[in-house]
């Protein structure tokens, strides 16, 4: 077989397993894909959190033809017991021939033990096949696995000379209704939506998932002072949408208990002048199995984010207008850097139209 076939069947395995974003972290995406003679004769993906693992998935799809096949995995089969049995046992009772994999599992209890099994067994093992593209895809769990913290996706929209509101705070809106109905889109496929005080105070944001068949990620406001008012939609709705108010531990008790019993939840965080680490939010989210976080404003959380590098993805929406304005508000606030050189540039820059919009993605 042609290096162009392998290639072909592991990014249809990486186009399977980018179908379980957003429905089953903290666990990784994984797809898979079985070949025989040539001929894609099963396919999987892991669907969702403590359902069955692509694997699993693709040799019930290929039934008998699996005996003697080729299995293209984008992550290495684990052989150890958690929420399902492992994966490695189901190949070897399958008798596959041969399992290629492009990445290892960075989980300390998985990582080369399900290579070293099938080994064992008799089935030929290669490894590394596109490992690139599969590390871009699950770097939000490679990061929550090796780092212990959240992976954070910063969004906005501005206009063409780079505002995000006018001189008088007036916003709605910037970007057209395309570019608004993908942010719902991307809100679906993350544990958690990220704002701060100032934006529930200016805005009033419901920061929901209107979509059909969505679902509405937890929501999570960055309040030092414990400031967020009990009348803005994200209070009243907290208890049938999860809220979490992270706030200052020195935030006085008056105004945390009301927040509490309206349902939301509550994590108190060392701060100096209000202002919380965001490396202590990150992984304390992380703790709590948050893996990715897109964090919507304003601009002095975004200062913060960005001023401490804890940024991994930038997705912008640009709209072909222009504002003007000294005074007008620009997406991340703070000093800023001192020289073009102390500047962060990104990295697998992509971009394309959204209706009139164009929509500019990058990696840190």
């Amino acid at each position: 077989m042609t290096s162009h076939l392998h290639e072909q069947f592991m990014h249809e395995a990486l186009e399977l397993a980018r179908q379980g974003r957003g429905r089953v972290e903290p666990n990784p995406m994984v797809g898979c894909v079985i070949v025989k003679d040539g001929r894609v004769v099963g396919r999987g993906y892991h669907r969702s959190f403590g359902g069955d693992h692509a694997e699993v998935e693709a040799l019930r799809d290929a039934g008998d033809d699996a005996r003697g096949a080729d299995v293209y995995v984008t992550l290495e089969p684990c052989a150890h017991h958690g929420k399902t049995p492992p994966c490695t046992d189901a190949l070897i009772r399958a008798e596959v021939k041969r399992v290629i994999i492009a990445m290892s599992d960075p989980f300390p209890e998985a990582s080369g033990a399900g290579p070293k099994k099938l080994t064992e067994a008799g089935i030929e093992v290669e490894a590394g096949l596109l490992e690139e593209d599969a590390r871009e895809l699950n770097a939000p769990y490679v990061k929550f696995i090796t780092r212990k913290q959240s992976y954070v996706i910063a969004k906005w929209a501005m206009s063409l000379d780079g505002k995000i509101a006018t001189r008088t705070g007036d916003s709605r809106w910037i970007s057209g209704e395309e570019s608004r109905r993908l942010v719902h889109q991307m809100r679906n496929k993350v544990d958690a939506v990220m704002v701060g005080l100032g934006t529930v105070l200016k805005d009033d944001p419901q920061l929901t998932c209107r979509i059909p068949g969505g679902r509405n990620p937890r929501r999570i406001i960055v309040d030092g002072p414990a400031a967020t008012p009990l009348t803005s939609q994200v209070v009243r709705s907290a208890r049938e949408i999860e809220t979490i108010i992270v706030t200052a531990e020195s935030a006085p008790a008056e105004r945390v208990q009301p927040l509490e019993e309206a349902g939301c939840g509550i994590i108190k965080l060392p701060a100096k002048n209000d202002r919380i680490r965001i490396a202590d939010l990150l992984a304390e989210t992380a703790r709590r199995c948050l893996t990715n976080i897109l964090v919507e404003g304003g601009a002095e959380l975004l200062a913060a984010v960005f001023g401490e590098r804890a940024v991994d993805e930038v997705r912008v929406f640009v709209a072909p207008v222009i504002i003007g304005g000294a005074g007008a508000y620009t997406p991340v606030a703070g000093p800023g850097v001192d020289e073009i050189s102390q500047a962060l540039r990104l990295r697998s820059v992509t971009s394309w139209r959204v209706g009139e919009d164009v929509l500019i993605e990058g990696r840190t």
